[in-house]
């Protein structure tokens, strides 16, 4: 056998009895081929009097893959967004004064937390809350750089909300600790997600190690500006404690706060 048929034959074999890898990769590929996958933290930098700057390596993202830290800059509003983690007895206290103040929010969820609450879960569908998307397992979603596992991160918190609900989950994703990639944003864009990262977030999620009242008071409300994606996290005693006071704050300043899927 001379070595041209010979080769032609190893190339064949190869197609042959391979298709379950060639099959398993083609969407990744097709979405994802020659991407960074570069780990970045997202994070904003504040100006005084204007909206704040989100960092410079995703400038070329934003648009690409359909990425939002701001709203509509031109109109006193803000959005306000929860994560959800785990529960730590504070969300129908944020639910009660949301209820109140007849505001409506976005909440960020992951599986194990719609699996474990789900009363509360079906409570903030009835009162009109979004209910949002933030993986199953709140990995880094720069590191899940096989798609089936990424597309896995998504759809079971999608299952697992539908079985709850029986409504399907809004395509709205927040990446777990504000961690990403060029091939993270695209494959989230993939899968039909706006990737929603924050204009304005502070520590408040050590339930040990909590911020004071006038603290958080000072940070929030120095740093409202229009168009503002707020990040706070419901496991927090102090933003529950605060929640009523900010809010009336902010419609005394003059904001309106609309929900998550106004944004284009």
């Amino acid at each position: 056998m001379n070595k041209k048929i010979f080769y032609c034959l190893i190339t064949l074999l190869t197609i042959l009895f391979m298709p379950s890898y060639t099959n398993a990769n083609q969407l990744f590929n097709q979405a994802g081929e020659n991407l960074s996958t570069k780990e970045y933290n997202w994070y904003i930098t504040f100006n005084k009097n204007i909206p704040p700057f989100p960092p410079k390596e995703i400038n070329n993202y934003l648009e690409k893959y359909d990425v939002h830290f701001l709203g509509d800059t031109s109109k006193k509003v803000l959005y306000l967004t929860f994560d959800e983690g785990y529960e730590n007895g504070y969300t129908e206290i944020i639910l009660d004064i949301l209820k109140k103040n007849n505001v409506k929010a976005a909440f960020f969820v992951v599986k194990p937390y719609i699996l474990s609450n789900k009363t509360i879960i079906e409570r903030m569908y009835k009162e009109g809350h979004l209910v949002c998307n933030h993986s199953s397992s709140h990995p880094s979603m720069a590191k899940v750089t096989d798609y089936a596992k990424f597309q896995k991160e998504f759809s079971d918190v999608e299952t697992a909300y539908k079985e709850v609900t029986g409504k399907d989950m809004i395509k709205l994703f927040r990446p777990p600790m504000g961690k990403y990639s060029e091939l993270s944003l695209s494959n989230t864009k993939v899968l039909g997600y706006k990737t929603i990262f924050w204009s304005f977030a502070y520590m408040d999620w050590l339930v040990n190690k909590q911020p004071t009242k006038a603290y958080a008071l000072d940070k929030i409300l120095n740093r409202t500006h229009s168009g503002e994606i707020v990040l706070l996290h419901a496991v927090s005693k102090t933003n529950a404690e605060i929640l009523d006071e900010v809010i009336t704050t902010w419609h005394k300043m003059g904001y309106t706060i609309e929900t998550l899927d106004k944004i284009k």
